[in-house]
């Protein structure tokens, strides 16, 4: 990522193109952070190169919005084959796309639309996922970009307003990330507790 980040501000005119490339790699499961390139986005835009700011925006955002439908078509073109494949067995594991299978089957659409708010590789996971179980692609096009619009919109808006101090703000984005995981699961974990506490009274 540190190689990335520099070739990015060492080519800031051409940064948009950059950063949507590495977004749409991203789609195929190589392990680049989709935050990342926001928070560059939005920093450049502020500091470097503010003329191309919307160009900026547009390039992360269909970067990040196309990649998910890759990921999507990936999973539902090769399904279960995927795992003859050593670098997505070793990045995507069985345990972690079960888990998402599950939660689709539980929640549905709203699987989609909190899933994507959370890193850690889990918004690949549950792309592939929508795409293992042939999800309605009318439906995943709409859920998706109702939450990859409002989660680049938000992160670009706060690294372009706090671009001048985008160390810190990348290590606050750390803390964020992980406690946003940390939540998600203890909700799941509650969430099925609170199911079996009520089926045994039951």
């Amino acid at each position: 990522m540190e190689t990335i980040t520099q070739l990015i501000f060492a080519n800031a005119p051409y940064a948009h193109w950059i950063i949507f490339s590495a977004l749409m790699l991203a789609g195929i499961n190589v392990p680049i952070s989709e935050d990342l390139m926001i928070i560059l986005s939005g920093v450049l835009a502020a500091n470097v190169i503010p003329e191309n700011t919307y160009i900026l925006f547009a390039a992360v955002f269909l970067g990040a919005y196309i990649s998910d439908w890759v990921s999507y078509w990936i999973g539902r073109g090769l399904g279960r084959r995927l795992w003859n494949f050593r670098w997505f067995a070793r990045t995507v594991s069985p345990k972690k796309l079960k888990q998402a299978q599950s939660f689709y089957a539980k929640y549905g659409f709203w699987t989609l639309l909190i899933g994507r708010f959370i890193p850690f590789g889990v918004r690949n996971c549950l792309f592939l996922t929508a795409g293992l179980g042939k999800m309605n692609f009318a439906k995943f096009l709409i859920s998706d970009g109702i939450a990859c619009i409002l989660s680049n919109v938000t992160l670009f808006t706060l690294s372009y307003t706090l671009g001048k101090n985008y160390h810190r703000l990348i290590e606050n984005l750390k803390i964020f990330n992980l406690i946003l995981f940390l939540s998600f699961i203890v909700s799941i974990i509650a969430f099925i507790w609170y199911k079996r506490r009520k089926k045994s009274r039951v």
